[in-house]
Formats: structure tokens, sequence, C-alpha cells
């Protein structure tokens, strides 16, 4: 029974972790630009991860190709300076709980990618989950009367984060069961942050200007915390439970920045967003338990 119960324990620590990103990222963009904090706590983040990934190639008596590096390097690019960079520049541009939901929702993007990437079919049953996440979605961002914080701006680029996190993880499908996650992670996150140095440098953007003894609190934590930690649990939930009980965490995760934005950040808790995030949670939690059924009948 203990033995059952450690994959939901891991599914909780993820979206405790990841669900005070959005807070998080919120304050320390105050004190960093955006493509500044994404570069920093993905270093953090790929750092704290490392040893367990060297540790995973070392158990698996595996040594990366060059074909590799350039597959992570592939997937570094599309999260880190695609995806989490738009998701910080989002996070500035809307409320945290909004925000939130917004970056949930990749895993409807990663079903669709996956049927072409990864040949995993989109059925019917998958298309409706999608149209009932699309409604709770409209219903959270609620588009004819944005809330005070929200931009449209803001709204499109956390779709646009969503959806490119989303392919990077239909990607990661593709090398994840040789490699381990740890290192898809950890190795994908440092030659990600290396690639946004260089975009930093190209854009004469700060680098290291900012930090002091006011944001350094906050830079760790989103660093080893919401990154390192929150990776580090996920990865565990996955490997305990599989990846459909691990998503959970991603359905608990908008209901937790959702109550600590209204407690932090004063953020209001209207109906529209209650609704939204339960209509978005029955279509995940239909979506995943799917499979489950169908072995089951079968």
């Amino acid at each position: 029974m203990i033995k059952e119960n450690t994959k939901y324990i891991w599914v909780l620590l993820t979206a405790l972790a990841f669900g005070t990103m959005e807070i998080a990222l919120k304050i320390g963009g105050a004190a960093f630009t955006a493509l500044q904090l994404t570069f920093l706590r993905f270093l953090i983040g790929g750092l704290f991860l490392l040893p367990f990934a060297l540790h995973d190639l070392k158990k698996r008596q595996y040594r990366l190709t060059r074909k590799d590096v350039g597959f992570l390097a592939l997937l570094g690019l599309v999260n880190i300076v695609g995806s989490m960079t738009l998701f910080q520049m989002s996070v500035m541009h809307t409320n945290a709980n909004l925000a939130a939901v917004l970056i949930s929702f990749n895993p409807m993007f990663t079903m669709i990618f996956a049927h072409f990437i990864v040949s995993e079919k989109f059925t019917k049953k998958k298309a409706v989950v999608l149209a009932i996440c699309m409604t709770g979605l409209v219903l959270v961002a609620n588009p004819l009367n944005l809330a005070s914080g929200n931009e449209p701006m803001g709204i499109a680029m956390g779709l646009g984060a969503s959806a490119l996190f989303g392919l990077y993880t239909a990607l990661s499908k593709r090398c994840v069961g040789r490699l381990g996650g740890m290192t898809v992670n950890s190795m994908s996150f440092l030659i990600g942050a290396a690639l946004e140095l260089a975009v930093l440098l190209a854009m004469n953007e700060p680098v290291i200007t900012g930090i002091n003894a006011d944001s350094l609190g906050v830079l760790l934590y989103v660093g080893f915390v919401v990154t390192g930690f929150g990776y580090f649990c996920f990865m565990r939930a996955i490997e305990k439970g599989g990846a459909s009980t691990a998503s959970y965490a991603f359905f608990v995760k908008p209901v937790i920045a959702m109550i600590l934005a209204a407690i932090i950040l004063s953020e209001a808790i209207t109906w529209n967003i209650v609704v939204g995030i339960l209509l978005i949670l029955a279509g995940c939690i239909y979506n995943v338990r799917q499979p489950q059924k169908a072995v089951a009948s079968e």
C-alpha cells in the first residue's frame, strides 16, 4: 500500500512546486528581464538535475552520441528559448491564475503533436476532450471581458508557450526511453540555457545584473525548487506511476496557483475561473483515464 501511494506523493510534490511557479516568476520578473530569468532558472535547474542524470546514464551504461546531443539541443531550443521565454513574458502580461491555466493546457497540445511525431492516434474521444478543455480555457480567459491584469498579448504568448511545451514533450518521447527523463531534462535545460545566453548576449541584455540580496531568494526558489526539484519530482512520478498518472500534477497545479495568487497577489477568484478550471480538469482527467478503461475492456 505504501509503495502504491508513493506515486501520488510525487504527483502532489510536483503540483506544489509547479503550482507556485507563476507567482514566483511574477515576483522575479520585477528584478530580471524575461530572457534573463529564463536563462538563470534553467541553468540552476539543469545543474540541480545533472548528478541524477549522470547517475542514470551510468546505470543504463549509455554514452551520449553526437546525434543525441543534437536532438537535446533541439529540445532546449524549443523548450527554453521558445516555450519558457514566451511563458515568462506571458506571466508578466496576465494574472498568475490565468498563466497557470494556459501552461497547464500543454497536455492537449502534446496529444495533437504526438499524433504526427510518434504516431499516437488522435481519436474522436480526444477531439471531444480538446473541445471541453478549450471551452474551459475560454471561460477562464473571458476574452469579452478581460479581468484587470490580463492582456490579449499575454494570453497569446501563454498559448504559444503551452503549444511549444507540448511540442517539446512530444519530441521528448522519441528519446526518453533511451536516455531517461532525468538526462533529457537536465541536458536539454543546460543546452537550452546556453542558447538563451547566446540570445541575451546578441541582444545586449543583462546576464547577472539584478542579482542582489533582495532578488537572490526568489531566483534560488525558481531555480532549485520550481525548476530543479519540480522536474525531479515529475520524473519520479513518471517512474512510479507512468506518464498518465504524473500528468495529474498539471491538473492540480492551476487550483494551487489560483488559491495562492488570491492569497499572495490578491487576484480575484471569479465564477468563470472556477467553472473553467473544473471543465479543464474534467476533460484532462477523462483523457488520461481512457487508456486504462480501454485496457480493462479488452
